[in-house]
């Protein structure tokens, strides 16, 4: 195993679309929800507990080798937003190009060919990171950054927060994230029925709304 691999996948620069997404951010911007940097640290907070510890153990699960079949259905299931089910095929779908660029295995081509229009990214990921010599943790890890660092990135943009506030957000959100990976690390190793399945509503009813604006800065 090397670390620097969960580096590479955890990075922003990774291309696998992230950047173009706000998680549910450009919504909450919008409504009121965010409006500096202790909004956007409940905004995370709250994020991170919910979809973001589902997305980990479900990364974890592909991660430590359950049926990434299985799992993918298990994230439909766990996903009520029609929205939010498109664009995480659809960030899964770019994941697999990267992904199969940079450690390509029987496993994530076996995936591809079986979701040809794309997995839900948290699978991708797990898998990648077990194609890239990771471990369940590690997989969680990676998807507990990204639940809090996509939104952080995109209020920047959205307020013109100031990105040390943004990024001191992050770092002050480091032992939750954890604590979450663990806790999803835990669960993948207790198999399909262990995994959690927490939720956010109002990230789901904002998905929808989001999705018919005529004009947006980010995919969601």
């Amino acid at each position: 195993m090397t670390r620097a691999a969960l580096l590479v996948l955890a990075d922003g620069r990774f291309p696998a679309g992230g950047h173009a997404h706000s998680g549910g951010a450009e919504p909450a911007v919008k409504a009121g929800r965010i409006r500096n940097a202790d909004d956007l640290a409940d905004f995370c907070r709250g994020r991170l507990h919910t979809t973001g510890l589902t997305s980990a153990a479900l990364a974890a699960a592909a991660a430590h080798g359950l049926d990434p079949l299985a799992l993918d259905e298990a994230a439909d299931a766990r996903t009520p937003s029609p929205a939010l089910r498109a664009v995480a095929r659809k960030l899964g779908r770019q994941l697999m190009r990267a992904a199969r660029a940079t450690w390509p295995s029987d496993e994530l081509a076996a995936l591809a060919a079986a979701r040809p229009r794309g997995a839900h990214q948290p699978v991708v990921l797990g898998l990648t990171a077990r194609s890239a010599g990771l471990g369940p943790e590690d997989a969680a890890h990676c998807v507990a950054y990204e639940t809090v660092s996509g939104p952080a990135t995109a209020v920047v943009r959205l307020l013109s927060l100031d990105p040390f506030e943004a990024t001191a957000v992050l770092a002050r959100l480091a032992p939750e994230l954890d604590r979450v990976a663990g806790q999803a690390a835990t669960a993948a190793r207790l198999g399909l029925d262990a995994l959690p399945a927490a939720s956010a509503p109002l990230l789901d009813i904002a998905a929808e709304a989001h999705a018919a604006w005529p004009v947006r800065l980010f995919a969601s």
